[in-house]
This record gives structure tokens, sequence and C-alpha cells, in this order.
């Protein structure tokens, strides 16, 4: 049986709509991205899989794939090698790579955006004996996942006030973040080590039975961290950012990034950038870590201009946040 002419042109237009969308009378085609996160119970994924999600809800011809990996040391080398197109990694890690940490040589990569900053703080069940960090020296700690930022950003502060995450501490890094919460339930830590509005294993030991409270650094430890390591910028979780937390906690953190694989090109950085300065106010509403996601607070948080990628600051010089 023959087609008929309008059956053959609305199979047609079928068949350019799987690879194209239209934008007035410009055809946009679809992209496709890979952003690698973290190990499931951490905060990376949480945000990684809201982003994915509001991307593609505010770009019908964008699709985001999320990847767990073992964390910020896992994704620099991975979008250095371009296997993954984005990765999230941790302020603390990135300060490393890009100083050439470890006899490495400094990385190139460039950033799409900053996501939020990340308060470092202990946890403890509300019951617990503990207050302080001096109280917490000597005992079994949950510092986060092996290869993520988490733990780095402690060694960071702690160096700060004279103490070692390894030698002061009976310090277990995870396979799994969300192992933390659980060891302090039953026993086998007496606190976590998390940073950020968000966290899960925070919000999993405040949503327990026990309860949370939590242990950050008093203003005398605060001045000497930042003295000793002044990238560590003071950083608040506002009040009611979890459960019974009813009071602004003050530490020091740094800012996480989403980062650009290597050869990623000038249209699909600016293509991301735009789609996500646009759904800015449903990242919000999704997720409330996200609301630090703006291309304002990126160009504040960076370090230096020029490790934005250059797609992503031409698309902020159209909007009028960054005016060089």
């Amino acid at each position: 049986m023959k087609m008929t002419s309008t059956l053959l042109a609305a199979f047609a237009l079928f068949l350019a709509g799987s690879a194209t969308a239209q934008e007035g009378d410009k055809a946009v085609p679809k992209l496709t991205v890979v952003l690698a996160t973290a190990t499931q119970g951490g905060g990376f994924p949480l945000y990684g899989n809201a982003f994915a999600e509001v991307m593609m809800q505010a770009d019908p011809t964008l699709v985001v794939e999320t990847r767990n990996t073992m964390g910020s040391s896992e994704n620099i080398p991975s979008l250095e090698a371009n296997k993954f197109d984005l990765g999230l990694v941790a302020g603390e890690s990135f300060n490393q790579a890009r100083e050439g940490f470890g006899g490495k040589p400094p990385i190139k990569l460039k950033i799409l955006t900053a996501i939020y900053g990340t308060a470092g703080m202990f946890a403890v069940r509300a019951d617990s004996k503990y207050h302080t960090i001096q109280d917490l020296v000597g005992k079994p700690i949950a510092f986060g996942a092996k290869g993520s930022g988490i733990p780095i950003l402690s060694r960071y502060m702690l160096d700060g006030i004279g103490l070692k995450q390894d030698e002061d501490f009976k310090a277990f890094l995870l396979d799994h973040a969300k192992e933390g919460p659980e060891m302090v339930l039953d026993g086998r830590a007496e606190a976590i080590w998390g940073a950020g509005i968000g966290y899960p294993g925070f919000m999993e030991l405040a949503k327990s039975a026990p309860g949370v409270r939590f242990i950050a650094p008093t203003a005398d430890e605060i001045a000497k961290m930042t003295a000793k390591h002044p990238f560590l910028k003071p950083m608040t979780i506002p009040a009611n950012s979890y459960p019974t937390q009813t009071e602004a906690i003050h530490s020091l953190g740094s800012w996480s990034f989403i980062l650009t694989k290597t050869d990623m090109s000038d249209d699909v950085a600016y293509r991301l950038a735009k789609t996500l300065h646009g759904a800015e106010g449903a990242f919000c509403k999704k997720l409330a870590q996200a609301c630090e996601t703006t291309a304002a607070n990126t160009v504040a948080a960076v370090p230096d201009i020029a490790l934005i990628h250059p797609g992503v600051l031409k698309y902020f010089r159209e909007i009028g946040v960054v005016k060089q």
C-alpha cells in the first residue's frame, strides 16, 4: 500500500524530530552529556540527579546522564581524558589539582558553574557527650568517602588548629558515604564529617530517633584555620537547614564546581550555561543547596575568571554578569 503525501510528510517530520528540535526557524540538535558525581549517599549524587532532571525539563533537546564515581579524585583525571562531559569536583580538590598537587602537572580543566558552598562540620548523635572538636580527638570518626573532597576539606581545617586527621583521630574513610550515619547510629563511630546544606549523611542522622547535633569550629579556631589556609572562606549554614537545627552554624569551606571535559566546544558550554541560567529558579525549588547555583555566584566564587569555560564566559558577558 502506498503512503499518502500527508503521511510521508508526517513521517519525515517525526524522523527529523528524533535528532533535532525547533527554536524558531532554526533546528536545535539533540545533545547528550554525561555528568560524573560520586558515591551513593553523598551530596554530589543528590545534586547531580537534581541537576540532570532540571536541565532536561528546561531543554527537551538535552539529555543529561549521571554516573556514580569515587568522587573528585576520579572525576578530575576522567575529565582530562574526556571520559565524561561534566564532573562534580570539590573546591579543595580543584585547588590542589590546578596547582599541580603531589608532583602532578597543573590541570587545565574549565568551570561550567559553581554549585554551592561547602561549610565543613562534624555531626554527632543529639545525646552525645561531645561538644567541641577537641572532645573528638582520639575518637573514631567517619570522615567521608575515599576519593571525595569532603575528607580533604577536613584535613585543611584540622591542620589549621594543629590536628591531623590520620593521627589525632581514629579516621575511617568509607567506600560509600552512606555508611557514615550508619556507623554513628550503631556505635562504630562517634561522629561523621560532612559539609554544606542538605548533606545526606547529616540529614540521615537528623531524621533518626536519637537526632543530630553539629560541632563546628569556634570563632578562635576559624581565625587560626583561615590564617594558615586563606583559601578557606567563612560560610554559614542558616538556621533550620536541617531538622531540629534552630540556630545558624558558622564554619569554613569552599565552593564546589561542575568542571567540563578538556575538549568541550564553546557552543556546547554556551548552550549548557544558558539552559542552567534559565533554570535557576526551578533548580532552587527542587533542591535547597542548588539555590546557590547561579551565574552571579559562579563569577564571585572562582579564584580567577579565566578558569571559566570560554563558551560560558561568552554567555555571561551577554547577560552582563561579566563586564570585561
